[in-house]
């Protein structure tokens, strides 16, 4: 899980470095998406009996679609926005997530898990406090994204049932070139060779992020994993910092340390409730 973070906190400056030399993020988007498709097409092809096999190809590609609006969105705030502060509002899809999981898949969700939820919006209203300073509209771009990821995340939990892990990332890779290609098209231009590396970069990390993030899950519990993914508040702040020269606000760690808070808290308590429930002999 620190690998993972260490990947993800590389997102925000590999997309100011690509957007730095004249790529539209929009096309960074679509970039790095076909860079983790070609990245993973020889996995595929070698599967490809079986990883692209799904019972549900409608969902797969809904699925996809949230994956990608929430990549588009955070690539656009990435680019406008403190990366610090960017990073501490996407941390707030798994209060988005616990909504939608009581909404849409009917899941039963105690009044803890509640409180948790609400502290943890307030730990949002922190990081922006609106009212009390000027807000700059293009932080909505963040919270959206932590919706449509927090939506994809519903997706894998609900996909589950039907599909193997493998089909639902190889389906992702396949989604993700044609999603970003279409909002890309419309501001189209060819990268520079420099533009080109830092987004091929870009697809790297990503993959990367998601290789150690798979690992840290099959390997232990989401309760026990979680909380070292909040690391890469600190990895996007001093990355920010020591190449942007962006200075983290204090609301900033207290409104993040809010979030954080609530999001393990009720990863800790979701692991607990389910913890004597593990049949003898699995761990």
């Amino acid at each position: 899980m620190l690998g993972a973070s260490l990947f993800f906190g590389t997102h925000g400056p590999l997309v100011r470095f690509s957007v730095g030399e004249g790529a539209d993020p929009l096309v960074v988007a679509f970039w790095r998406s076909l860079v983790v498709f070609l990245l993973m097409l020889p996995w595929i092809l070698r599967n490809r009996d079986t990883a692209l096999r799904s019972k549900r190809p409608v969902g797969q590609i809904l699925r996809g679609f949230y994956s990608m609006v929430g990549l588009i969105l955070l690539v656009l705030s990435q680019a406008r926005l403190p990366l610090a502060e960017v990073s501490a509002l996407t941390f707030a899809a798994p209060l988005f997530g616990t909504i939608g999981a009581a909404l849409l898949l009917g899941e039963s969700v105690r009044a803890p898990r509640w409180i948790a939820t609400i502290v943890g919006f307030v730990g949002v209203w922190v990081v922006l406090r609106p009212g009390v300073s000027s807000v700059d509209p293009w932080f909505a771009l963040p919270l959206i994204s932590a919706v449509f990821i927090a939506a994809s995340n519903l997706m894998i939990r609900s996909l589950s049932k039907d599909d193997p892990p493998n089909t639902t990332i190889a389906w992702l890779a396949m989604v993700s070139v044609p999603a970003t290609l279409l909002p890309a098209l419309f501001v189209w231009s060819w990268p520079t060779p420099e533009a080109l590396f830092w987004m091929a970069m870009l697809g790297v990390a990503g993959l990367g992020a998601h290789i150690c993030l798979t690992r840290a899950f099959t390997a232990a519990e989401a309760s026990a994993v979680l909380p070292y993914d909040y690391s890469r508040l600190i990895v996007t702040a001093s990355l920010g910092f020591i190449l942007f020269g962006e200075v983290p606000t204090l609301w900033t760690w207290i409104g993040g340390a809010i979030i954080v808070g609530a999001v393990v808290y009720m990863a800790r308590r979701g692991g607990a409730r389910a913890k004597p429930a593990t049949p003898a002999g699995e761990t």
